[in-house]
Protein backbone atom coordinates (compact mmCIF):
# COMPACT_ATOMS: atom_id res chain seq x y z
CA UNK A 1 0.00 0.00 0.00
CA UNK A 2 1.58 3.51 -0.77
CA UNK A 3 0.56 6.71 0.55
CA UNK A 4 -2.20 8.85 -0.76
CA UNK A 5 -4.49 12.18 -0.57
CA UNK A 6 -6.86 10.16 0.92
CA UNK A 7 -5.56 8.47 3.90
CA UNK A 8 -4.56 11.24 6.27
CA UNK A 9 -8.31 10.38 7.98
CA UNK A 10 -10.02 7.79 8.63
CA UNK A 11 -13.22 9.60 7.62
CA UNK A 12 -11.90 10.94 4.32
CA UNK A 13 -13.67 8.41 1.58
CA UNK A 14 -11.55 7.66 -1.64
CA UNK A 15 -13.28 8.04 -4.82
CA UNK A 16 -12.77 4.36 -5.44
CA UNK A 17 -15.22 3.83 -1.84
CA UNK A 18 -12.08 3.03 0.45
CA UNK A 19 -11.21 3.91 3.90
CA UNK A 20 -7.25 3.53 3.67
CA UNK A 21 -6.36 3.93 7.24
CA UNK A 22 -8.88 1.02 7.94
CA UNK A 23 -7.65 -1.17 5.27
CA UNK A 24 -4.22 -0.23 6.86
CA UNK A 25 -5.12 -1.60 10.39
CA UNK A 26 -6.29 -4.88 8.47
CA UNK A 27 -2.80 -4.72 7.38
CA UNK A 28 -1.42 -4.89 10.47
CA UNK A 29 -3.46 -7.93 11.38
CA UNK A 30 -2.06 -9.77 8.36
CA UNK A 31 1.54 -9.03 9.58
CA UNK A 32 0.80 -10.13 13.32
CA UNK A 33 2.17 -13.58 14.23
CA UNK A 34 -0.40 -16.31 13.01
CA UNK A 35 -3.17 -17.28 15.69
CA UNK A 36 -6.07 -20.11 14.81
CA UNK A 37 -8.92 -21.07 16.13
CA UNK A 38 -11.52 -24.26 15.22
CA UNK A 39 -14.18 -25.71 17.24
CA UNK A 40 -16.32 -28.54 16.98
CA UNK A 41 -19.77 -29.06 18.81
CA UNK A 42 -18.72 -29.60 22.65
CA UNK A 43 -15.15 -27.38 22.28
CA UNK A 44 -13.28 -24.93 21.09
CA UNK A 45 -9.33 -24.27 20.55
CA UNK A 46 -7.37 -21.37 20.26
CA UNK A 47 -3.41 -21.32 19.11
CA UNK A 48 -0.99 -18.85 18.23
CA UNK A 49 2.60 -18.33 17.19
CA UNK A 50 4.94 -17.50 20.33
CA UNK A 51 7.32 -14.46 18.73
CA UNK A 52 9.52 -12.44 20.30
CA UNK A 53 11.36 -9.40 18.70
CA UNK A 54 14.88 -10.63 19.50
CA UNK A 55 16.52 -13.63 21.32
CA UNK A 56 16.94 -11.80 24.65
CA UNK A 57 13.27 -11.05 25.17
CA UNK A 58 10.22 -13.12 26.01
CA UNK A 59 7.22 -13.88 23.53
CA UNK A 60 4.42 -11.52 23.68
CA UNK A 61 0.73 -12.78 25.04
CA UNK A 62 -1.46 -13.61 22.70
CA UNK A 63 -4.42 -15.61 24.16
CA UNK A 64 -6.40 -13.87 26.74
CA UNK A 65 -8.86 -15.54 28.76
CA UNK A 66 -12.07 -13.46 29.01
CA UNK A 67 -14.34 -15.50 31.13
CA UNK A 68 -14.78 -19.30 32.28
CA UNK A 69 -16.32 -20.16 28.89
CA UNK A 70 -14.92 -17.37 26.72
CA UNK A 71 -11.10 -17.25 25.38
CA UNK A 72 -10.03 -14.90 22.48
CA UNK A 73 -6.34 -14.57 20.50
CA UNK A 74 -5.27 -11.73 18.86
CA UNK A 75 -2.66 -10.91 15.79
CA UNK A 76 -1.77 -7.52 15.19
CA UNK A 77 -0.84 -4.94 17.86
CA UNK A 78 -0.65 -7.17 21.10
CA UNK A 79 -1.58 -3.04 23.29
CA UNK A 80 -4.94 -2.98 21.25
CA UNK A 81 -5.13 -6.91 22.34
CA UNK A 82 -5.26 -6.59 25.32
CA UNK A 83 -7.66 -3.05 25.39
CA UNK A 84 -10.05 -5.41 23.66
CA UNK A 85 -9.44 -7.54 26.16
CA UNK A 86 -10.17 -6.00 29.27
CA UNK A 87 -12.89 -4.60 27.73
CA UNK A 88 -14.39 -8.25 26.76
CA UNK A 89 -14.02 -9.04 30.56
CA UNK A 90 -15.65 -5.93 32.47
CA UNK A 91 -19.09 -6.75 29.80
CA UNK A 92 -18.71 -10.60 31.27
CA UNK A 93 -18.68 -9.30 34.57
CA UNK A 94 -21.16 -6.80 34.53
CA UNK A 95 -23.29 -9.13 32.75
CA UNK A 96 -22.97 -12.31 34.94
CA UNK A 97 -23.91 -9.70 38.56
CA UNK A 98 -26.73 -8.51 36.50
CA UNK A 99 -28.46 -11.66 35.64
CA UNK A 100 -26.50 -14.03 37.22
CA UNK A 101 -25.48 -16.05 34.09
CA UNK A 102 -22.69 -16.49 31.55
CA UNK A 103 -22.91 -13.45 28.70
CA UNK A 104 -23.90 -15.28 25.77
CA UNK A 105 -20.96 -15.21 23.14
CA UNK A 106 -22.52 -13.91 19.79
CA UNK A 107 -23.66 -10.59 22.11
CA UNK A 108 -20.20 -10.03 23.17
CA UNK A 109 -19.08 -10.43 19.95
CA UNK A 110 -21.91 -7.91 18.55
CA UNK A 111 -20.82 -5.39 21.28
CA UNK A 112 -17.09 -6.01 20.21
CA UNK A 113 -17.98 -5.32 16.69
CA UNK A 114 -20.07 -2.26 17.39
CA UNK A 115 -17.01 -0.62 19.51
CA UNK A 116 -14.87 -1.50 17.01
CA UNK A 117 -16.60 0.71 13.92
CA UNK A 118 -17.18 3.61 15.99
CA UNK A 119 -13.50 4.29 15.49
CA UNK A 120 -14.05 4.09 11.91
CA UNK A 121 -16.21 7.26 11.67
CA UNK A 122 -14.63 9.52 14.03
CA UNK A 123 -11.73 11.66 13.76
CA UNK A 124 -10.19 11.68 16.79
CA UNK A 125 -10.08 7.34 16.73
CA UNK A 126 -8.21 5.50 14.67
CA UNK A 127 -9.22 1.96 14.21
CA UNK A 128 -7.95 -1.04 16.63
CA UNK A 129 -5.09 -2.61 14.88
CA UNK A 130 -5.53 -5.94 15.67
CA UNK A 131 -7.91 -8.91 14.54
CA UNK A 132 -9.27 -11.43 17.20
CA UNK A 133 -10.63 -14.76 17.10
CA UNK A 134 -13.14 -14.91 19.66
CA UNK A 135 -13.84 -18.70 20.87
CA UNK A 136 -16.50 -20.01 23.86
CA UNK A 137 -19.08 -22.09 24.83
CA UNK A 138 -22.89 -21.65 25.96
CA UNK A 139 -26.06 -22.47 25.79
CA UNK A 140 -26.34 -23.37 22.18
CA UNK A 141 -23.09 -25.12 21.86
CA UNK A 142 -19.29 -24.34 20.99
CA UNK A 143 -18.83 -20.63 18.75
CA UNK A 144 -15.54 -19.35 17.09
CA UNK A 145 -16.08 -15.64 16.10
CA UNK A 146 -13.65 -13.28 13.40
CA UNK A 147 -13.96 -10.12 14.67
CA UNK A 148 -12.26 -7.83 11.77
CA UNK A 149 -11.13 -4.10 12.54
CA UNK A 150 -13.56 -2.63 9.71
CA UNK A 151 -16.55 -3.87 12.86
CA UNK A 152 -17.20 -6.79 10.84
CA UNK A 153 -17.90 -10.02 12.38
CA UNK A 154 -18.35 -13.35 11.16
CA UNK A 155 -18.40 -16.93 12.59
CA UNK A 156 -16.60 -20.29 11.55
CA UNK A 157 -15.87 -23.46 12.09
CA UNK A 158 -11.88 -23.14 11.74
CA UNK A 159 -10.61 -20.16 11.17
CA UNK A 160 -6.53 -18.52 10.66
CA UNK A 161 -5.51 -14.88 10.93
CA UNK A 162 -1.91 -13.75 10.81
CA UNK A 163 1.22 -13.47 9.07
CA UNK A 164 1.98 -16.44 6.85
CA UNK A 165 -2.10 -17.70 7.55
CA UNK A 166 -2.99 -19.01 4.45
CA UNK A 167 -1.05 -22.29 4.99
CA UNK A 168 -2.72 -23.04 7.52
CA UNK A 169 -6.24 -22.27 6.31
CA UNK A 170 -5.12 -24.35 3.34
CA UNK A 171 -4.93 -26.98 6.36
CA UNK A 172 -7.98 -26.72 7.86
CA UNK A 173 -10.64 -26.08 4.69
CA UNK A 174 -9.19 -29.70 3.64
CA UNK A 175 -10.20 -31.13 7.39
CA UNK A 176 -13.18 -29.06 8.18
CA UNK A 177 -15.74 -31.68 7.60
CA UNK A 178 -14.47 -33.94 10.21
CA UNK A 179 -14.53 -30.68 12.85
CA UNK A 180 -18.02 -31.10 13.95
CA UNK A 181 -17.66 -34.36 15.55
CA UNK A 182 -14.22 -34.26 16.32
CA UNK A 183 -13.17 -35.15 20.06
CA UNK A 184 -10.69 -32.31 22.11
CA UNK A 185 -7.60 -34.54 21.56
CA UNK A 186 -8.27 -34.37 17.55
CA UNK A 187 -9.02 -30.63 17.54
CA UNK A 188 -5.86 -29.65 19.38
CA UNK A 189 -3.92 -32.11 17.30
CA UNK A 190 -5.25 -30.50 14.53
CA UNK A 191 -4.56 -26.84 15.78
CA UNK A 192 -0.79 -28.20 16.25
CA UNK A 193 -1.01 -29.32 12.52
CA UNK A 194 -1.80 -26.19 11.20
CA UNK A 195 0.16 -24.03 13.23
CA UNK A 196 3.68 -26.23 11.70
CA UNK A 197 1.95 -24.81 8.56
CA UNK A 198 2.42 -21.70 9.38
CA UNK A 199 6.20 -22.42 10.36
CA UNK A 200 7.35 -22.63 6.71
CA UNK A 201 9.95 -25.76 7.81
CA UNK A 202 11.03 -24.26 11.27
CA UNK A 203 10.72 -27.73 13.80
CA UNK A 204 7.31 -27.08 16.45
CA UNK A 205 8.09 -27.06 19.70
CA UNK A 206 6.11 -26.27 22.75
CA UNK A 207 8.29 -22.96 22.91
CA UNK A 208 7.02 -21.53 19.65
CA UNK A 209 3.19 -21.96 20.21
CA UNK A 210 0.32 -21.36 22.57
CA UNK A 211 -2.83 -23.52 22.59
CA UNK A 212 -5.78 -23.30 25.05
CA UNK A 213 -9.54 -24.66 24.80
CA UNK A 214 -12.75 -24.74 26.39
CA UNK A 215 -15.64 -27.19 26.32
CA UNK A 216 -18.20 -29.22 27.68
CA UNK A 217 -17.26 -29.81 31.50
CA UNK A 218 -13.65 -27.93 31.14
CA UNK A 219 -13.56 -24.10 31.78
CA UNK A 220 -11.53 -21.90 29.35
CA UNK A 221 -7.20 -23.01 30.02
CA UNK A 222 -4.31 -22.24 28.71
CA UNK A 223 -2.26 -25.22 28.50
CA UNK A 224 1.61 -25.50 29.79
CA UNK A 225 4.53 -25.83 27.72
CA UNK A 226 5.13 -29.22 29.13
CA UNK A 227 1.71 -30.35 28.37
CA UNK A 228 1.81 -29.26 24.44
CA UNK A 229 5.27 -30.22 24.26
CA UNK A 230 3.71 -33.86 25.12
CA UNK A 231 1.10 -33.58 23.02
CA UNK A 232 3.31 -32.17 20.06
CA UNK A 233 5.23 -36.00 20.70
CA UNK A 234 2.49 -38.25 20.91
CA UNK A 235 1.07 -37.05 17.67
CA UNK A 236 4.70 -37.09 16.15
CA UNK A 237 3.95 -33.69 14.55
CA UNK A 238 7.44 -32.58 13.11
CA UNK A 239 8.15 -29.32 11.13
CA UNK A 240 11.53 -30.14 9.84
CA UNK A 241 10.28 -31.52 6.52
CA UNK A 242 7.94 -30.38 4.25
CA UNK A 243 4.12 -31.90 4.65
CA UNK A 244 3.23 -35.20 2.86
CA UNK A 245 0.37 -33.39 0.51
CA UNK A 246 2.98 -30.55 -0.84
CA UNK A 247 5.71 -33.36 -1.49
CA UNK A 248 3.02 -35.52 -3.34
CA UNK A 249 2.01 -32.17 -5.37
CA UNK A 250 6.08 -31.46 -6.39
CA UNK A 251 6.79 -34.61 -7.55
CA UNK A 252 3.05 -34.89 -9.74
CA UNK A 253 4.26 -31.47 -11.09
CA UNK A 254 7.93 -32.39 -11.97
CA UNK A 255 8.77 -30.24 -8.46
CA UNK A 256 10.31 -27.10 -9.95
CA UNK A 257 7.22 -25.44 -11.00
CA UNK A 258 5.40 -26.50 -7.37
CA UNK A 259 8.87 -25.11 -5.48
CA UNK A 260 8.67 -21.67 -7.83
CA UNK A 261 4.79 -21.14 -7.04
CA UNK A 262 5.77 -21.98 -2.98
CA UNK A 263 9.19 -19.86 -2.74
CA UNK A 264 6.84 -16.61 -4.31
CA UNK A 265 3.79 -17.27 -1.64
CA UNK A 266 6.38 -17.75 0.82
CA UNK A 267 8.52 -14.45 0.04
CA UNK A 268 5.43 -12.55 -0.49
CA UNK A 269 4.09 -13.54 2.73
CA UNK A 270 7.31 -12.64 4.57
CA UNK A 271 7.83 -9.33 3.66
CA UNK A 272 8.63 -7.11 6.40
CA UNK A 273 7.04 -9.35 8.75
CA UNK A 274 5.90 -7.04 12.33
CA UNK A 275 6.32 -8.90 15.76
CA UNK A 276 2.77 -7.37 16.60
Amino acid sequence: MFRNQYDTDVTTWSPAGRLFQVEYAMEAVKQGSAAIGLRSKTHAVLACVNKANSELSSHQRKIFKVDDHIGVAIAGLTADGRVLSRYMRSECINYGYTYESPLPIGRLVVQLADKAQVCTQRSWKRPYGVGLLVAGLDESGAHLYYNCPSGNYFEYQAFAIGSRSQAAKTYLERKFENFPDSSRDDLIKDALFAIRETLQGEKLTSSVCTVSVVGVGEAFNILGQKTVQALINEFEISGEEAPATVSAAEEAAGGDAAAADQGGAAAEEEAAPMDI
